[in-house]
């Protein structure tokens, strides 16, 4: 039986490990963090059309569907000029057939609980080395003694320590995309039911919405920044003060926000950057979702494009008597779908975070705009706009047959 190490428990990592089970592998998942993160933490992601149907082939579909954010109207506020409200869903099927929003960790936990029965996990624990000799890989921990695989995947996000250990240093592959994001939680103190509210300026963008399952909301802070910023990733407290000066001097609910910043123990901040690697392997060490193209947090839709390709690399996988093989036609197969969503980041950078008053206004005025014309007619020009011909549906998913494996 296949022995496969996989780096990350959030959602290539579970994803991949409940189809190699599936398919007669013998999946071990570890984990750094000492748990399964909160079911309700993390920011809300979108999940489009080839990722709901792997949700749907892994029989989650009614579970997805009931945890949706509810999320059904976009308010953008403007200076001294009445609101505009615009319908989310509406806005989705621009950009795909179809759309959930739904938390992250929400949807972590059902990946988790699908695959938990059958595959064995281990948190509190990181791969410390890999020593690949052509037939297996031996791996040592930081915890747990050394153990032997034949393939180990990396599914462990942006900042991958896989990517680190078998491809070299992430700077060599990080494409920063010129902003930043943070998310944090805060009360409901709006009052919000099933409205997200959105207010633009130059070089940047503040939200907030509702977590209906908790009574809770979240504050989200996008902006603009020519350099990279340099802080301790581990240093929370550096990285609200870095966004405290960011947003130094903002009106509208930042204010208000930031009151609650002190006492967030969510926070989340990261760069929007991308992960530009040509190949996705290197002999028996491979690379799913952000650790291996991450298209760009809030922007790029990596949590759709993470399901759909460790949905792939498992069924290419089971396709193919010899492991190195499987890995090569996994990248065959996700390539061109890969370097579609690598488009996507960048233009909706641009529409989301314009970079000057003229930018903000035609930001603005484009969604009051989309927001009054026929289904049809706005389905076309919210693609337009935003720069990419539904680059999340791009990809045909094979049904993969258990019995066909070779």
């Amino acid at each position: 039986m296949t022995k496969v190490l996989i780096s990350g428990a959030s959602v290539a990592g579970p994803v991949l490990a409940y189809w190699l089970k599936r398919y007669g592998f013998e999946p071990t998942v570890v984990e750094r963090a000492p748990a399964l993160r909160h079911s309700l933490g993390g920011h809300a992601i979108d999940l489009f059309g080839p990722a709901m149907e792997v949700a749907e082939r892994m029989g989650l579909l009614t579970e997805v569907y009931a945890a949706r954010t509810g999320t059904k109207t976009m308010t953008m506020y403007r200076p001294g000029r009445p609101p505009i409200d615009a319908d989310v869903d509406r806005l989705a099927a621009g950009i795909s057939s179809r759309h959930v929003e739904i938390m992250r960790g929400e949807l972590t936990k059902l990946l988790y609980d699908a695959s938990a029965d059958d595959v064995e996990y281990i948190f509190g624990d990181s791969i410390a080395s890999l020593d690949d000799d052509g037939e297996g890989v031996d791996v040592t921990f930081e915890q747990g003694e050394p153990r032997r695989f034949d393939l180990v995947i990396g599914a462990d996000g942006l900042h991958s320590n896989v990517r680190r250990l078998a491809f070299g240093p992430e700077a060599s592959y990080l494409k920063y995309l010129g902003g930043y994001l943070a998310v944090y939680t805060v009360p409901n103190y709006l009052g919000l039911d099933g409205q997200m509210l959105v207010h633009p300026a130059i070089g940047k963008l503040v939200g907030t919405y509702p977590v209906h399952q908790t009574g809770q909301a979240r504050a989200l802070f996008l902006w603009r920044r020519p350099e990279p910023l340099s802080y301790d990733y581990r240093d929370v407290d550096q990285q609200k003060d870095l966004l405290r000066q960011e947003f130094a001097g903002s009106g509208w609910e930042v204010p208000k926000l930031f009151s609650y910043l002190d006492e967030a123990e969510d926070f989340y901040l990261d760069s929007i950057s991308q992960i530009t690697l040509d190949h996705w392997h290197r002999g028996r060490v491979a690379l799913v979702g952000d650790a291996g193209y991450s298209p760009g947090p809030a922007v790029g839709g990596g949590t759709s494009l993470a399901m759909v390709t460790a949905y792939v690399l498992a069924g290419e996988l089971a396709s193919y008597a010899d492991p190195v093989a499987g890995l090569r036609a996994y990248e065959d197969q996700v390539r061109d779908f890969v370097l579609e969503n690598r488009k996507v980041g960048p233009s909706m950078m641009k529409a989301l975070v314009p970079t000057s008053k003229a930018g903000v206004w035609l930001t603005v005025h484009a969604l009051h705009l989309i927001n009054k014309l026929p289904t049809g007619l706005q389905n076309l020009v919210t693609r337009q706009s935003l720069g990419f011909a539904k680059a999340l549906d791009s990809i045909e998913l094979k049904d993969y047959q258990p019995s066909k494996v070779g």
